[in-house]
């Protein structure tokens, strides 16, 4: 009877120190409003791809002391039960926030790209996406916009909500801010969504105060009416880059986020954001 409850106990231990690896809580530094985050893909998750840092190791950081810095070196390709990124092209390192359902929701971040970040066009970088559940990214901010042959930059993708199956031709981006607005300095995004599968439903997208996008429409799939943000580094079709450039590897990449807010007001998720310098 011990021997079983020592196993069980142990179990139960097993358990949660699975659950704790596979959810991160951000300090409220960096972070408020979505709860616990997911790191992407169970297995294989890089210590390297996820750090807290601190503005006195020289980091940048938007406000207060700390910020969220990614990085994903060639061959960070991780896998769970039903999805791996190495055999489907992919690398990546993301965190997953809380699920909500429909109605109205504000977001912010502050995105930091470094002044020597390299760009991977024609592969795919994605910095974020708002994320249908169970069906796909409904907007996607990227770093590249191959309809109109940029490279580098922020751009958005109207996708899932009116694109299936993925990649069709109603896939559309639209570019929010260039290479040259973004590298080196920190740049404000505040997104104010209206989640609907009806015609109701809206989406918003300020860079540095300004309106740069906006949408107005189904801004989710009937299926399964919930959406989540992700954000970090998630860079696929990496083929394309290795055989363009005839290399093996392609180049790792490091970015920051600061400030990632989400509330059911503007006020809510900056209302403490100090001007850009």
């Amino acid at each position: 009877m011990k021997k079983l409850l020592v196993i069980v106990v142990l179990g139960l231990l097993w358990c949660n120190n699975v659950f704790a690896d596979y959810h991160f809580r951000l300090p409220k530094d960096v972070a408020s409003g979505g709860g616990k985050y997911n790191k992407s893909l169970e297995k294989d998750f890089k210590k390297h791809g996820l750090q807290v840092v601190n503005k006195k190791d020289g980091h940048p950081v938007r406000a207060g002391k700390k910020s969220i810095r990614f990085e994903v070196k060639p061959g960070d390709c991780g896998y769970d039960d039903g999805w791996s990124d190495c055999k489907k092209d992919r690398e990546r390192h993301e965190l997953s926030g809380t699920r909500f359902g429909p109605g109205e929701w504000w977001y912010a971040w502050s995105i930091f790209i470094p002044k020597d970040f390299p760009i991977i066009y024609p592969s795919k970088a994605m910095f974020g996406q708002f994320y249908n559940s169970g069906i796909g990214p409904i907007f996607a901010f990227e770093n590249q916009n191959p309809n109109r042959g940029i490279a580098g930059g922020y751009h958005i993708e109207k996708d899932f909500v009116d694109c299936i199956p993925e990649g069709s031709e109603c896939s559309v981006l639209y570019t929010v801010a260039s290479d040259e607005d973004m590298r080196g300095k920190w740049t404000d995004v505040l997104v104010h969504a209206k989640w609907s599968i009806k015609p109701d439903g809206f989406f918003k997208t300020w860079i540095n105060n300004e309106l740069k996008y906006e949408y107005e429409g189904k801004t989710l799939v009937k299926k399964k009416p919930k959406v989540y943000f992700k954000f970090g580094i998630y860079r696929s079709f990496m083929s394309r880059w290795r055989n363009k450039n005839n290399q093996q590897d392609v180049p790792g990449q490091v970015l920051y986020f600061d400030e990632v807010r989400v509330g059911k007001s503007k006020k809510k998720v900056v209302g403490k954001l100090p001007p850009l310098k």
